[in-house]
């Protein structure tokens, strides 16, 4: 009798469908003590020199602190924190990077902009930023990918005052720089707090600022290659006010969210977040390494 059903049995098996798979997700509620902590944690410093900002300015992960949430004392806030005088040398930016294996998926985080300096004279074009970007292989790399939020609190790149860049880039050269890309731009004061979201799928890259939609950009500079998850803080080196004075900036992330290869509302990132608020979710990240798996560097 028994072998008389093993065949069935097998069947039966063969013909059960797999589970779906839980998709990959990246949270982190920035709830550090120290910033050794956030290492731990699969994030890595920017040390590299060079492009983009001030000629010979220091990057690294100096500027990134953590304090109480003034908001809510059981909450805690990561801030980024940059300053010049002018010069190069005494030019510091901050950057952070998760690591490289996005591409598909929402992307949120949300994040305080300032349009003014913390201390020093005010004026100086200053990038605040939330973005994705994959390493530039060559240049005019055509599997380049990159996905920007980007405020600029004293204008620049054509804006003379306020502007908030979605910026979706094909690809780029350096020198002369030579750039490929899609980006809407909005005029006005985004300072203060907002939820960020980014929408990759189906061809499309959707930014939305506060649940409205943003930008909306094109098959033509959808994302190929795996991405890192970014924030850094930084300088151009054509805007600079001609002042010696010491001047501070700063910008403040309350959480970072990612799912992959799912499209979610800003309404379903934000009940996403507060879910795993509520189970007292930290950190978690179930994003799986790409095959093979990448470096990932935290530079341009």
């Amino acid at each position: 009798m028994k072998l008389r059903y093993l065949p069935l049995l097998a069947l039966l098996t063969a013909c059960t469908p797999e589970p779906p798979r839980e998709p990959g997700i990246l949270f982190d509620d920035f709830s550090y003590d120290t910033v050794d902590s956030l290492l731990e944690n699969g994030w890595r410093f920017r040390t590299q020199r060079g492009h983009p900002g001030v000629n010979g300015a220091r990057w690294s992960g100096d500027g990134i602190s953590f304090f109480a949430d003034p908001d809510n004392a059981d909450n805690t806030l990561l801030r980024m924190t940059s300053f010049t005088d002018g010069t190069g040398e005494n030019t510091r930016h901050t950057q952070f990077c998760h690591q490289r294996k996005y591409r598909e998926g929402t992307y949120a985080a949300r994040v305080f902009f300032r349009d003014e300096p913390t201390s020093g004279p005010d004026g100086d074009q200053i990038i605040e930023t939330f973005y994705t970007i994959s390493p530039l292989e060559a240049p005019m790399d055509p599997d380049y990918s990159e996905m920007d939020f980007e405020y600029l609190a004293n204008g620049g790149w054509g804006e003379e005052d306020h502007g908030l860049f979605a910026t979706s880039w094909e690809t780029f050269k350096l020198d002369p720089f030579v750039k490929d890309n899609e980006y809407t731009v909005k005029q006005g004061s985004f300072a203060g707090w907002h939820t960020l979201v980014l929408q990759v799928a189906d061809e499309r890259v959707r930014y939305f600022v506060d649940g409205r939609q943003f930008a909306e950009h094109s098959e033509h500079v959808y994302p190929e290659e795996p991405m890192s998850v970014n924030f850094n803080l930084w300088f151009t080196q054509e805007g600079l006010i001609d002042s010696s004075e010491w001047r501070v900036y700063q910008q403040d992330v309350d959480w970072v969210y990612h799912i992959a290869d799912r499209v979610l509302s800003p309404a379903e990132v934000e009940q996403a977040v507060g879910e795993m608020r509520s189970q007292q979710v930290a950190y978690r990240d179930t994003v799986p390494p790409w095959t093979p798996e990448l470096d990932s560097p935290c530079g341009l």
